[in-house]
C-alpha cells in the first residue's frame, strides 16, 4: 500500500492508537457473577421441584403409566429460560433429578426422562428466539409462537423420550405407546399455555390506575373462580358459560387478566376431572381427559390471543397519537414568527373545494 504525503488537500493524519484490551474481571466479581448464577439456578430448580409436587396431586394412570393431565414445571422451565437465558438449563435438568429422587431409585431409563424433561423447554425457548418472541406478549405474533412453538411442538420432544424411556425399560407395552404418549404430550403442553404466561405477566402488577379497576379485577377473578367450580361440578355439560369471563379479563387486562383467568379455571377443571366429579363423573377415563385437555387448550388459546391482539392494537394507538403530537410540535417551530400553526377549512382534510 502506498503511503500518500500530506499536502494541501490531503490533511496530516496521524493514526489513532488502537483501544487497549478490555481488562480481565476482577475476582470478587467474577464470584459475585459465578454465585448469582447458582442462586438463580437453584431457584429455578426448586421452583420446578415445588411445580412437580403440586402437578402431582392430579395424576392418574392411563394404560397402567402414572401421567398428569396438567404439569406446571414444564410452564415454569419455559418461563425461566425466557427470563434468564438458555445458560440455566441445569436448573430444569436438577430439578427434574429432584423429583424423580422423590419417586424412587433412579435407572438409566430414569435419567432418560431427565434428558427429555430438559431438553423439551430448550428446544421450545430456542424456538421462540428464533421468531423472536417478546415476553411481553403484546403481539399477535408472540401469541401464536407460544401456542403453536413454545407449547404444541416443544413438548413433543418430552413425551416422545419419556415415553421411549418407559418402553426401554419394560414399563409400557408399544401397545400403549399413543394413548400414554398422548396424555404425556398434552399435559406437558398446557403446563406452557397456562403456567408460563401466567409467570410472563407477573412484570405487569403494579399499583392500579384506580380503585375502579381496583373492584373491577377482584370482581372479576371471584366471578371466574365461582363459576369455574360450578361448571366443573354441576352434572350437566356447562363448560361453555365461562368463556364470557376469559374473553372479558383479556380484553380488560391483557396478558395478566387472561393469565389469571386461564389458570383458575385449568386448576378447577383438572382437580374435578382427577377426581372424577360433576362432568366428568359419567365418562370413562379416555374421554375425561380429552375433554379436560380442549377445554384448557381451548381457553388459554383463546384468552391468549386476544390479550395479545388487543395489547397489539393498543400500541398502535399509541405510536399513532405520538406521532400525531410530534407532527403537532414541528407544525409549531415551522410557522412563522408572529402566526400560529396553519388552520384548514372546513372539508380540506377531505380534498373538498371550498366554493
Amino acid at each position: 500500500m502506498n503511503d500518500v504525503a500530506p499536502s494541501e488537500t490531503t490533511p496530516d493524519r496521524t493514526p489513532e492508537p488502537s483501544p487497549p484490551p478490555a481488562a480481565p474481571l476482577p475476582g470478587g466479581i467474577r464470584g459475585g457473577l459465578f454465585a448469582a448464577y447458582l442462586l438463580r439456578l437453584v431457584v429455578l430448580a426448586l421452583c420446578y421441584y415445588a411445580g412437580a409436587r403440586l402437578g402431582l396431586v392430579w395424576k392418574v394412570a392411563v394404560e397402567g403409566a402414572v401421567v398428569t393431565p396438567f404439569w406446571p414445571p414444564t410452564g415454569i422451565a419455559v418461563a425461566g429460560l425466557l427470563y434468564f437465558g438458555l445458560r440455566l438449563w441445569p436448573g430444569v435438568a436438577l430439578g427434574s433429578l429432584l423429583v424423580l429422587l422423590d419417586m424412587g431409585p433412579l435407572s438409566w431409563t430414569a435419567l432418560g426422562s431427565v434428558t427429555g424433561s430438559t431438553l423439551a423447554p430448550v428446544v421450545a425457548c430456542f424456538l421462540l428466539h428464533r421468531v423472536r418472541f417478546r415476553q411481553r406478549v403484546d403481539r399477535l405474533r408472540d401469541g401464536v409462537s407460544l401456542v403453536f412453538l413454545g407449547a404444541l411442538l416443544g413438548m413433543l420432544v418430552s413425551a416422545t423420550i419419556g415415553c421411549l424411556m418407559l418402553v426401554a425399560g419394560n414399563h409400557l407395552r408399544l401397545a400403549q405407546f399413543w394413548p400414554v404418549w398422548s396424555a404425556w404430550w398434552a399435559g406437558d403442553a398446557v403446563g406452557v399455555l397456562v403456567v408460563t404466561p401466567l409467570l410472563l405477566s407477573l412484570p405487569k402488577l403494579g399499583r392500579p390506575r384506580s380503585w375502579v379497576q381496583t373492584a373491577e379485577a377482584l370482581g372479576l377473578g371471584a366471578a371466574t373462580a365461582a363459576l369455574a367450580v360450578l361448571v366443573t361440578q354441576a352434572p350437566i355439560n356447562l363448560l361453555f358459560l365461562v368463556f364470557p369471563l376469559l374473553v372479558w379479563a383479556a380484553l380488560r387486562f391483557q396478558l395478566l387478566g387472561a393469565a389469571v383467568s386461564t389458570t383458575i379455571l385449568a386448576v378447577a377443571a383438572t382437580g374435578a376431572a382427577t377426581d372424577r366429579t360433576g362432568v366428568f363423573a359419567r365418562q370413562d377415563l379416555i374421554t375425561d381427559m380429552v375433554t379436560l385437555q380442549a377445554l384448557n387448550g381451548s381457553a388459554a388459546l383463546t384468552t391468549l390471543l386476544l390479550a395479545a391482539v388487543t395489547a397489539e392494537k393498543r400500541n398502535t394507538h399509541r405510536r399513532i397519537a405520538a406521532a400525531c403530537d410530534d407532527l403537532a410540535e414541528m407544525v409549531e417551530v415551522l410557522a412563522p414568527p408572529g402566526r400560529g400553526p396553519r388552520s384548514f377549512p372546513a372539508g380540506g382534510r377531505t380534498g373538498q373545494r371550498q366554493v
